[in-house]
């Protein structure tokens, strides 16, 4: 493939975005900043949809950190078997609780250094909760975001935190949490891992990897 170009048409490619998915948004279920707190940690290796089946029924009867203490991590792990990588989750989802609880008040902290502290929390989850929860501007990069972004030639990138802070520099700061869901929902939707649909793509006049592909055939 040819290298990536330089100059990209960034303002096209957002608008272009927007108009693709103007509803785009979280499709966690949640109800407050703990509900998606405990919803992002379990979709590490697991679908939205996954993991609104499971947190369906786990919140109605856990809906605090105080209730969720009162379980083992044997019974927790109960509550979430059909989710990857659940016993380890089940873990570090107990510790974050009673940290929430001891240090503090039970609430969800609104610093990502605070969030970042909290066992089975990152970069990705604590941007997630500050976006989607407080509205705290911020560019969550899961798989979608870092492969669709690189696609587009917005980012050039090897690593989540590299296609994060070039496209904090590309987008405005203001339009971050919409373009995060609208990539996201562009990578689930049309611009697949494999097989993605470029024929279809309305962003193909502005899409590096779409005219790559395009050459090639």
């Amino acid at each position: 493939m040819e290298e990536k170009p330089k100059r990209v048409p960034t303002r096209k490619i957002l608008d272009t975005l927007a108009q693709m998915y103007p509803d785009a948004h979280c499709e966690l279920n949640f109800r407050n900043p703990f509900e998606l707190l405990i919803a992002t940690i379990l979709s590490a290796q697991s679908t939205d949809r996954q993991v609104n089946k499971v947190t369906e029924g786990l919140f109605q009867k856990y809906p605090t950190p105080e209730s969720f203490l009162q379980l083992t991590e044997e019974e927790l792990a109960e509550h979430i078997r059909g989710l990857g990588l659940f016993r380890n989750k089940s873990k570090n989802i107990l510790k974050t609780c009673r940290i929430l609880v001891e240090q503090y008040g039970g609430q969800v902290p609104q610093q990502r250094e605070q969030l970042e502290k909290l066992p089975g929390v990152g970069r990705k989850t604590a941007n997630v909760v500050l976006s989607n929860a407080f509205g705290i501007p911020a560019l969550a990069v899961d798989t979608h975001v870092h492969r669709v972004a690189n696609r587009l030639a917005l980012a050039n990138s090897k690593t989540p935190l590299e296609t994060e802070q070039q496209l904090m520099k590309k987008v405005p700061r203001a339009e971050w949490s919409d373009t995060h869901h609208r990539i996201i929902w562009h990578g689930r939707r049309v611009c697949s891992a494999r097989n993605p649909k470029c024929t279809i793509c309305h962003l193909l006049p502005y899409c590096w990897y779409g005219k790559q592909v395009k050459k090639a055939k």
